[in-house]
């Protein structure tokens, strides 16, 4: 490929990008979404012998080799979230429209760090974020941005709440002065089955993952007020200083949500900045079937949103909403460079001073793509499909006296054990759900998730796909089976 085929703009730019657009999608549908099993198998040794070659040769062999190459290479080896049996963790299968709002927003290459880098894309955010904010039926006033997902959604929530009480309790502007002495005392409260972001969050934060308080669960895995109140009351009279509460919309193994009007209470009374993790279940809010499950999320004062999950978007692509969005001045900053004086002018939005990013993707584009191509009841169906999916393949469980479910689902997440043998203690069958697991992978049939429930290993099925089926989630059963015999065989035992 000549310098005049490689970039946009030109006729033989322009021509080489449909040409090369052409030979990825191909690529993508004979590679990946034409075979039959949702993983080659291939092992992590198998993997690297392929990649023997330099990465940077001396002279390049041409972007259609290239192609053929990256097909056989690493496309035939990937995972196919599109699969119905791939069903291990949060990794949706992209919808259409957010794979053309990808392509758009890649080749326009949009910075979100000024408004003359992305002018249109500017707009088009704050336009989404409002919605967002009205389908959380957050105040007026409420206000957001797009990050990276869950992660940097839930640890930039948590900094906004910190710098906010080192400001009201400490008289300290942490972005300036840095850290008070009396930060050692702050604490940050979840649940025992809260997402590890928020330990994370506290050590990027330097408040250490010791400053993070997880309080117990009830039997559907949810915090417990009474026990929330009790560890708070602890606290006290240990001179602690809890300053935020994160409540979660949907926990990774069993998709349990938080009692958010309960906890919604107790920060008010205790004022505490009150975030909600609604990264896994916040698509619940374009159901009016499933909607009232997320009762309490409108007093939140922040929320994180996730759309490379049940929103069905390529990864990646999150938000953060905050209920006051003047919330956002305890980190905004401005650069010479980026013409923070034509943020002064009317209209002129300054998208940098609420992110943690410089430059920044238009992953905005994603969601506003899906939204008008599929309205809010399209989108509904969806999740809800997966949903009852779910509720059946719990029944499924509960009938086959060779699996024991290990909890009602409350989104689209089912865990389970596979335990063939009466009298099996958990712990065998712990050890034995491990091996399956490993085995699946090698057989690359389905793709299953684990965990561990009550000290011991065990199986989940993340039932994300819309096109997946009752009979599909069957056949991952029967794999499951299938390869426990194999691994029984192995060891010379009776499974």
């Amino acid at each position: 490929m000549s310098d005049d085929g490689l970039f946009l703009g030109s006729s033989a730019g322009d021509a080489a990008y449909r040409e090369a657009m052409g030979l990825a999608t191909d690529a993508v549908l004979d590679a990946v979404a034409a075979g039959d099993d949702p993983y080659s198998g291939a092992s992590p040794e198998s993997l690297a012998e392929r990649f023997d070659d330099p990465v940077v040769p001396e002279d390049g062999k041409g972007l259609e080799a290239t192609i053929e190459e990256v097909a056989d290479r690493v496309l035939a080896h990937s995972v196919d979230p599109s699969s119905p049996r791939c069903a291990a963790h949060l990794q949706c299968p992209p919808s259409v429209p957010g794979l053309a709002a990808e392509a758009m927003l890649s080749a326009t290459n949009q910075s979100l760090d000024s408004f003359d880098q992305a002018p249109a894309a500017t707009v088009l955010e704050e336009r989404v974020v409002d919605a967002l904010c009205d389908l959380f039926d957050l105040p007026a006033g409420a206000d957001g941005v797009f990050t990276s997902g869950g992660s940097q959604s839930n640890f930039q929530a948590l900094l906004l709440a910190r710098d906010r009480r080192c400001a009201r309790r400490f008289d300290r502007d942490v972005q300036a002065e840095g850290l008070p002495p009396g930060a050692d005392s702050l604490r940050v409260l979840c649940s025992e089955a809260a997402h590890f972001t928020a330990k994370q969050a506290a050590h990027h934060l330097g408040l250490g993952e010791d400053a993070v308080v997880t309080v117990p669960t009830d039997d559907r895995r949810r915090m417990a007020p009474d026990a929330l109140e009790e560890t708070l009351d602890d606290l006290e009279d240990r001179d602690a200083e809890p300053f935020a509460l994160v409540g979660t919309a949907g926990t990774t193994d069993f998709g349990s949500i938080d009692p958010l009007e309960a906890l919604a209470d107790t920060a008010a009374e205790r004022g505490l900045w009150f975030h909600v993790d609604a990264a896994y279940g916040g698509a619940l809010a374009v159901s009016d079937e499933y909607g009232h499950l997320l009762e309490g999320i409108e007093r939140a004062d922040s929320v994180a949103v996730d759309f490379h999950k049940l929103f069905y978007q390529p990864i990646s692509c999150g938000a953060l909403l905050v209920r006051d969005g003047d919330a956002f001045r305890w980190m905004a900053r401005n650069a010479a460079y980026l013409n923070p004086e034509a943020h002064d002018d009317r209209g002129v939005p300054n998208l940098v001073a609420k992110s943690v990013q410089t430059t920044r993707r238009f992953d905005a584009l994603k969601p506003y793509v899906a939204f008008r191509a599929l309205g809010r009841s399209g989108m509904a169906a969806l999740v809800e499909d997966t949903l009852e999916l779910a509720d059946e393949a719990a029944a499924l469980l509960e009938s086959a006296a060779d699996f024991e479910l290990l909890g009602d689902p409350t989104l689209n997440a089912v865990v389970f054990r596979y335990r063939p043998r009466e009298g099996m203690t958990d712990a065998e069958a712990g050890r034995l759900n491990a091996a399956v697991r490993r085995e699946l992978l090698a057989d690359g049939r389905a793709v299953v998730a684990r965990t561990e429930v009550d000290d011991a290993t065990s199986l989940k099925l993340t039932l994300l796909n819309p096109t997946a089926t009752v009979e599909d989630v069957g056949a991952i059963l029967e794999a499951v089976r299938e390869c426990g015999s194999a691994v029984a065989d192995a060891r010379g035992v009776v499974a």
